[in-house]
């Protein structure tokens, strides 16, 4: 929802409403109204559909879903850890770890809004999360047995992996042809001689897709949801928001709709699809693993209820704004 509207940083209203001829105000507030309406809806249908599903907490609930991390993977022997021993070192990590990672989040944010401190760009921050990460998972396997903390840290890495490559096995492939269609990443795929123009057969496909849009409010509002989660197809949700703005300059302009709200509908289809929700290949993965569930059960599970709340945003749009 935060990431649909992007109300606070501003980037995707920037992108949609530069490329569109709008201002940028204009489309964040639509673009926050229908990402509430969007999100708000697809919790509650996902908690419908799975209300069957929800258990009450129970440790034999804990040790299956800890279970999920090995399986698959050779069996090992039986921990060394003696629970009275690492009691104290217990608490004190789960105190530790969120606060470390609080502390990181914190710092994101001062960086982000303070010209004092540098800013995290680019793959530093993953850097900055991964490198701390181990650094505790060292720490940890250390208070608990020193003797052969280096072999636990070498199954926990191993186990990590092994999980990362099981979740990502189906996805790669099918990412691949995605990605071919992408101006940004063809070039390298293709490998192609520097400064030659790369295809961009996905944003190409749907802009041959653009005279087939019927000249009414209904089908011009859907068309654009519709565009917007094609482009969202890449896996990123921002790539496509300069393409989905442009559309709906010029067939608000054509068709006497508001450019924002259309701006807006295209916002929400390729961030809601491409952002983390219904493309396996995107941040969806990072969710997967944290939750060690298999990602495209995710992507079968958010479909329904993210669906209806973008049609249902799509129809506030049409008839309140």
């Amino acid at each position: 929802m935060a990431l649909s509207s992007d109300y606070v940083i501003q980037i995707a209203p920037h992108l949609s409403a530069s490329s569109a001829g709008v201002s940028i105000a204009e489309v964040a507030d639509k673009a926050l109204v229908l990402s509430l309406i969007s999100g708000g809806i697809a919790l509650l249908l996902a908690y419908l559909l799975n209300r069957r599903e929800i258990v009450q907490p129970g440790q034999i609930n804990v040790q299956e879903w800890e279970s999920l991390a090995s399986a698959g993977t050779q069996e090992t022997a039986p921990s060394p850890y003696s629970p009275g021993k690492t009691e104290m070192w217990s608490k004190l990590f789960a105190v530790l770890v969120p606060a470390v990672f609080l502390m990181f989040v914190v710092y994101m944010l001062f960086a982000k809004f303070s010209p004092v401190i540098p800013a995290i760009e680019g793959g530093n921050g993953a850097a900055l999360i991964g490198g701390t990460a181990t650094i505790l998972l060292i720490l940890a396997c250390l208070s608990a047995n020193w003797k052969r903390s280096l072999h636990q840290i070498s199954e926990h890495l191993v186990d990590g992996l092994l999980f990362a490559f099981r979740a990502m096995g189906p996805v790669l492939p099918i990412a691949g042809f995605f990605f071919i269609g992408n101006s940004d990443f063809a070039t390298r795929i293709l490998s192609l001689p520097e400064g030659a123009t790369a295809p961009s057969f996905l944003f190409e496909l749907v802009q041959m897709g653009q005279s087939f849009i019927p000249e009414n409010l209904f089908f011009s509002a859907f068309g654009m949801l519709i565009i917007g989660m094609l482009t969202g197809l890449d896996g990123s949700g921002f790539s496509g928001l300069p393409l989905t703005g442009s559309l709906s300059g010029a067939l608000g302009t054509s068709l006497g709709i508001d450019p924002a709200t259309l701006a807006a509908i295209g916002q929400m289809g390729a961030i809601w699809v491409g952002g983390g929700t219904l493309i396996a290949w995107s941040s969806l993965v990072a969710v997967a693993g944290f939750t060690r569930v298999p990602v495209l059960d995710l992507v079968r599970k958010n479909f329904w209820p993210v669906m209806a709340g973008l049609v249902a945003s799509t129809l506030f749009a049409i008839f309140f704004f």
